[in-house]
């Protein structure tokens, strides 16, 4: 069976990433870093003993500052694929810690390229570049788009793009970029917009919040499905020769857009419960991004599933049995962060 190996694989990509591998047949082998608190919540339902004789799903510790141990680790696993997803991702967070994302997201994929080329594993290589590269390129924004970035995120996703491009040229390595645009799901983190605005509504409608407080409500964003966004990087890997791809709906969407829509669906109306927060502003902000997945299209056969209604209807879903569960806490007088009695 083949060997996958997994940067970034509790995060919301890594985890429907890892379903769709398993599913696949394949051994998957995912990098975690040790903390005091476990965060596998969203691959716990994949998991199981090591004893298992039919475990396919291993977790290692590790961290992408720390060049020796990838390098052992890909030693000693020899997978036939890498998704290197890991990184720190979110964007507003890059201006307030700007050189831990240059090492962990630009510097973190060279780590693992030296690994690669250094161990002599042959294995194909897929980074997880971002459409935030192209920052103030004007829309719709392709492969042949020159990268414009606006953050410290988007500048360490140029550079390790461009690292991927090198080692493959230089050294032969079958390495690619996938260039995603957004991409939500139920899965994604409450401080990402999208699931901070479907949490928000639906502990409005229960009534266990009264306010959401957002930032720049002009932007636009290409939204999809995160589930659909992981088979196009399975499907790069596919590929007899590597290149790069761009992977997008073809739609873009406003914030106000996507906040209006979302209060709607619950019979709200948005504008009693949102204000705009500056704080929650970029320095440098990124009008509109608006990808052109043709070439992906072509050569790999992949296009979008889920509709952007679609994905919000099943994020409310989610977000709005999870607000239902907090009131039930909170009517039996327990909290919802830490369920103590509160009484």
């Amino acid at each position: 069976m083949k060997k996958a190996f997994v940067t970034g694989i509790t995060g919301q990509d890594g985890s429907y990433l890892a379903e769709f591998l398993l599913n696949k047949g394949y051994e998957v082998h995912g990098l975690i870093r040790r903390s005091s608190t476990f965060n596998t919540d969203r691959i716990d339902h994949l998991y199981h003993d090591f004893h298992d004789p039919d475990t396919r799903l291993f977790l290692h510790y590790g961290d992408l500052s720390v060049s020796g141990q990838l390098m052992d680790l890909l030693h000693s696993i020899q997978p036939d694929e890498i998704y290197h997803l890991g990184a720190q991702s979110h964007v507003r967070v890059s201006f307030d810690m700007p050189e831990y994302t240059g090492d962990i997201t630009g510097l973190g994929t060279l780590r693992i390229l030296e690994a690669i080329h250094k161990t002599g594993i042959k294995t194909k290589f897929y980074q997880a570049s971002s459409s935030e590269m192209f920052g103030a390129a004007s829309p719709p924004q392709s492969e042949n788009t020159i990268f414009q970035p606006r953050s410290p995120y988007a500048a360490a996703k140029v550079y390790a793009y461009y690292i991927v491009q090198n080692y493959r040229d230089a050294y032969g390595l079958f390495a690619t970029n996938g260039i995603l645009f957004n991409h939500e799901s139920p899965r994604r983190g409450e401080t990402f917009v999208t699931r901070k605005i479907t949490r928000a509504a639906t502990q409005i409608k229960l009534g266990l919040k009264n306010k959401l407080f957002l930032g720049n409500l002009e932007a636009k964003r290409d939204w999809g499905f995160a589930g659909d966004f992981v088979e196009a990087m399975w499907l790069m890997l596919q590929q007899d020769k590597p290149d790069d791809f761009v992977i997008a709906t073809g739609e873009t969407h406003s914030v106000r857009e996507f906040t209006e829509k979302v209060f709607s669906k619950l019979d709200l109306d948005y504008n009693k419960y949102v204000s705009v927060d500056p704080r929650y502003f970029r320095p440098t902000e990124v009008d509109v991004l608006l990808g052109d997945a043709s070439k992906a299209k072509k050569a790999l056969g992949w296009k979008p599933k889920v509709t952007f209604d679609a994905l919000i209807d099943m994020m409310i879903a989610t977000d709005m049995e999870l607000a239902k569960k907090e009131k039930t806490l909170l009517d039996a007088g327990f909290s919802c962060n830490n369920s103590e009695r509160l009484t």
